[in-house]
C-alpha cells in the first residue's frame, strides 16, 4: 500500500481504493479531479439527452357551451403538437355530480375526435368531485415536435454565429 502511494505521488496522481472490502484492496492510480470532471460530463450529457414528458392540463365543465368546448379543443391539440400529454378534467359543483355521465358524454367525444392525433393513456375516472382522463401524442407527433425544437435551436445558433462572424 505504501509503495503504490509513492509510486502515485511520484508520478503526480492519486491513488483510488476501488474495491475496499477486497481483500487485498484494490486501488488504481488516476488522476482524481480529471476523473471527477469527466464523471460530471457524462451526467450533464445525460441530462441534456434526456426528454422531459410534460403534463399539460384542460378542466372543463360538465354545462360546457360549444365554443367554450372548441376553444379548449384547441388549445388540447396546441398542447399535443407540442408533444406534451394533456390531463382533462370535468369539475362538477354541487348537484352536478348527480349526472356524471354529462362529464363522461363530454371526454368520450374528446376523445373521438382527437383518435387521430392522440391515445388515450387513461380512461375517464371519476374521483371525488373531478372526473379525469389523459391524454398522450401519437409517436410521430411527439418525435416531429421534438425535430421542431431542435431545428429552432439549431437555427437560433446559425443566427447568433452569422452575426458574430
Amino acid at each position: 500500500m505504501r509503495d503504490a502511494l509513492r509510486k502515485a505521488d511520484d508520478e503526480g496522481y492519486d491513488l483510488v481504493e476501488i474495491a475496499p472490502q477486497a481483500d487485498p484492496p484494490v486501488c488504481k492510480i488516476m488522476d482524481y479531479g480529471k476523473y471527477r470532471y469527466e464523471q460530471a460530463m457524462k451526467a450533464k450529457a445525460a441530462r441534456k439527452h434526456q426528454q422531459k414528458i410534460e403534463i399539460k392540463e384542460m378542466k372543463f365543465r360538465p354545462k360546457v357551451d360549444v365554443h367554450d368546448y372548441n376553444t379548449k379543443k384547441k388549445h388540447i391539440l396546441r398542447f399535443l403538437d407540442a408533444g406534451a400529454k394533456v390531463k382533462v378534467t370535468i369539475m362538477f359543483r354541487g348537484r352536478e355530480m348527480a349526472h356524471p355521465e354529462l362529464g363522461l358524454n363530454i371526454l368520450v367525444r374528446l376523445a373521438e375526435e382527437l383518435e387521430e392525433l392522440a391515445v388515450i393513456e387513461n380512461q375517464p375516472k371519476l374521483e371525488g368531485r373531478n372526473m379525469h382522463m389523459l391524454i398522450s401524442p401519437l409517436k410521430k407527433t411527439a418525435e416531429k415536435a421534438a425535430k421542431d425544437t431542435k431545428n429552432t435551436k439549431d437555427t437560433a445558433n446559425e443566427d447568433k454565429k452569422s452575426k458574430e462572424g
